[in-house]
């Protein structure tokens, strides 16, 4: 029998795909919740892990030195905050994991740890935390902050972050909340207990003023693409978010990162690298192929100018002054997203800017064509990389409908079932338990 892989969905709280045929009226309604709420049920009915929700805090100006193409492609904002959110769609659903982004370069910790186990409570433990540093000195600015510091001291103070916040979480000893009626004590202060830790950029006395929540510590996602990151993500995430088109790279990774682990001392079979993939299914090959050409072929001046937008964003440096039809820069640096960067150059070297950026908009392997060959593609990539599953991305701006996540719980997703390559129910009350399973 096939072993079951994990499978997720990548989004953002902002709108979707409002310009597409299949818009509807999404381009208002978002802000709401109900599109996501609509769209949790259906994950949840297919089996999926969990949603994770990304986050940025700025509106970007990376591209002319302008707000204008963040705002015209709804980009980077408008861009809701998705933790009120999550108690919202676990209301809605029963099992499936929820996944909201907090940065160590601009929360406190006793804010995180307080929210996130009350979000814990909130949803029966089922809430995961993707802990960001953050990689835009503009949204740095929106803190006070003149620019980011650089990228290993932001991991430097990730590190303290999280042995705060996780200390907190500890700060109450199972068994503290006694609401022992006849002697009158709720908690026993026996079992709270301050932390006092002092480190190079993070102080907290502690204790937190609330019990943790039913998972104790709530699952830790992460994204690490540097070496510094890596090991990062190597020593605290349970679940790790990979980027990477080439089976080779995605294999490369995923092997080190379980070497990383267990360097940590870690059980590398309890970290699950998930890596990005954007399926485009047809009811025949020739419409799936047809249909990633409209998506992807870089035909459209507008889908250039977002996709230039968004790496601009992303790195900090304007691709939109570039010449398109020159080969690709290999000497650009950046404090933002130095990984992301190193790895578009070195993929397109010898490429022109306007022949990368297919490749730079999609994100993980091309899958492209029916439902059953997707899936084909999807169980010999797994079978590769020996990988952990999947996180499922729709193009904010081009695919992501209700259409779109239709196809892929009511089509793909039963296929998967069928073969027995993803869940066929949730088997524990926490996400953390429905995680570790397989």
């Amino acid at each position: 029998m096939a072993t079951p892989f994990h499978l997720a969905w990548f989004t953002s709280f902002t709108p979707p795909a409002w310009r597409s045929p299949w818009g509807g009226a999404t381009d208002r309604e978002w802000m709401s919740g109900d599109y996501y709420v609509s769209m949790v049920r259906q994950l949840e009915r297919a089996g999926f892990d969990f949603i994770m929700f990304e986050d940025s805090t700025m509106v970007a100006e990376a591209m002319g030195g302008t707000m204008e193409a963040d705002l015209k492609h709804s980009l980077h904002s408008p861009k809701l905050d998705p933790f009120p959110l999550l108690p919202l769609l676990a209301r809605e659903t029963e099992h499936i994991g929820l996944i909201a982004t907090g940065s160590t370069s601009f929360y406190p910790p006793f804010i995180l740890a307080r929210v996130m186990a009350t979000m814990d409570h909130l949803t029966g433990g089922r809430i995961g935390w993707n802990i960001v540093t953050s990689s835009e000195d503009i949204a740095a600015q929106n803190y006070g902050m003149e620019r980011l510091p650089p990228h290993d001291e932001r991991y430097d103070r990730a590190e303290e972050f999280v042995e705060i916040v996780t200390a907190l979480w500890d700060s109450w000893e199972p068994g503290a909340v006694v609401a022992d009626r006849e002697t009158g004590r709720y908690a026993d202060h026996t079992k709270v207990h301050p932390i006092h830790y002092v480190g190079k950029y993070h102080r907290s006395r502690g204790p937190l003023n609330m019990p943790a929540g039913p998972q104790g510590h709530p699952v830790l996602c992460q994204a690490g693409g540097s070496p510094k990151g890596r090991d990062f993500a190597a020593k605290h995430a349970d679940a790790i978010v990979a980027t990477n088109p080439r089976i080779d790279r995605m294999k490369e990774y995923r092997a080190d990162i379980r070497e990383r682990a267990a360097r940590h001392g870690r059980d590398p079979d309890d970290i699950k690298v998930l890596f990005h993939l954007g399926p485009v299914l047809g009811e025949t090959e020739q419409e799936a192929r047809e249909l990633h050409h409209r998506v992807f072929g870089m035909e459209d001046p507008l889908q250039i100018e977002q996709t230039l937008a968004m790496i601009s964003a992303v790195t900090e440096i304007d691709f939109g002054a570039l010449d398109l039809d020159a080969p690709m820069p290999q000497d650009l640096r950046t404090n933002g997203h130095q990984s992301i960067l190193d790895d578009f150059m070195r993929r397109n070297k010898g490429r022109t800017l306007r022949e990368s950026l297919p490749e730079r908009a999609q994100l993980g392997p091309q899958v492209v064509g029916t439902v059953e060959s997707v899936a084909d593609q999807m169980e010999a990539i797994v079978a590769e990389v020996g990988g952990d599953g999947f996180l499922i991305r729709a193009e904010t701006g081009l695919t992501h409908t209700r259409r779109y996540i239709d196809a892929i719980c009511s089509g793909l997703a039963p296929e998967l079932r069928r073969r027995g390559l993803i869940r066929d129910g949730y088997r524990h009350r926490l996400f953390r338990d429905n995680l570790r399973d397989f």
